[in-house]
């Protein structure tokens, strides 16, 4: 009887291991194995030795993109007076990103000017974000420096273009030297509003998208690892310790759901953090 339940569990948990944001596990059952910087690094899958090489990561981009993008097409294609159920869930994402990000930081004016490249970002970086615990894609498209270190310099080009802008090549001189600064501090004020605004902006959007979605993987990766080990190997050898497998996956269950929460907080974080680089390079006193 208790063989037959031990085989019920493990069968059961085998399906939805997969389902729970772990990364297959290496094939010796006997060994615990914890998460390594390797799995973001995955093997090529398609145009190997070539400049089109793709990974499982590349693949995982390409595919929220096109999603995004069908998405957007197929909820705005017919847009009606009295609203479907998928009009309004697409007009309060819209809305929300638009009105508390965008307007809010930007004012009506120059939040319309820059609308269209700030709204593609939160929701490109959102659907990268969210792939962290998507069934058999287990890994954020973010979670490798490519796409974040992308996005911090279409945000850099963005407000440095906006300074431009708004104050000529002026924009470099408000920047370096701030109004109301006596002179001789100029010695130390310059050197570090050049460090601040032009090197580590970029810097710190890049590190802190891509270190938390690193940080969640990893740790989801080892609950599930950690699960699997004790229900797979020393439950099935009758080790009562393997019951420990219970709160392991539990924490990883509820980690999951803290993840898209995660997904999303990031996703709001370099948006606002960009629109609001733009709207201290239109402040021409800062």
């Amino acid at each position: 009887m208790q063989e037959k339940a031990l085989n019920f569990l493990t069968s059961h948990l085998s399906s939805l291991l997969p389902f729970a944001g772990g990364l297959p596990l290496a094939d010796d059952p006997g060994e615990f194995h914890g998460p390594s910087l390797a799995e973001f690094f995955p093997p090529v899958i398609f145009f190997e030795n070539t400049p089109f090489e793709m990974n499982r990561i590349m693949l995982i981009r390409l595919i929220v993109v096109t999603v995004v993008i069908v998405w957007l097409l197929i909820a705005t294609r017919r847009m009606s007076v009295i609203p479907t159920r998928g009009q309004v869930a697409t007009e309060y994402l819209l809305g929300f990103v638009r009105n508390n990000i965008i307007i809010e930081t930007l004012g009506e004016k120059d939040g319309k000017r820059f609308m269209v490249p700030l709204m593609t970002m939160f929701f490109l970086i959102l659907g990268l974000n969210i792939t962290g615990i998507v069934p058999f894609f287990n890994i954020a498209g973010t979670s490798v420096i490519g796409t974040p270190l992308f996005l911090a310099a279409v945000s850099y080009v963005l407000f440095i273009y906006a300074g431009i802008k708004k104050q000529g090549w002026r924009y470099f001189k408000t920047s370096l030297f701030p109004s109301g600064v006596p002179w001789p501090l100029y010695i130390v004020v310059a050197p570090i509003e050049l460090i601040s605004t032009f090197v580590l902006r970029p810097v710190t959007l890049t590190l802190r998208l891509m270190m938390n979605m690193v940080a969640g993987h990893l740790l989801l990766v080892l609950c599930f690892s950690a699960t699997h080990f004790f229900f797979f190997t020393m439950l099935a050898n009758g080790d009562a310790l393997g019951l420990l497998g219970v709160g392991t996956f539990a924490f990883g269950a509820a980690f999951s759901v803290f993840e898209i929460l995660v997904a999303v907080l990031q996703a709001y974080v370099f948006t606002f953090l960009a629109a609001v680089y733009i709207q201290l390079s239109l402040t021409e006193d800062h």
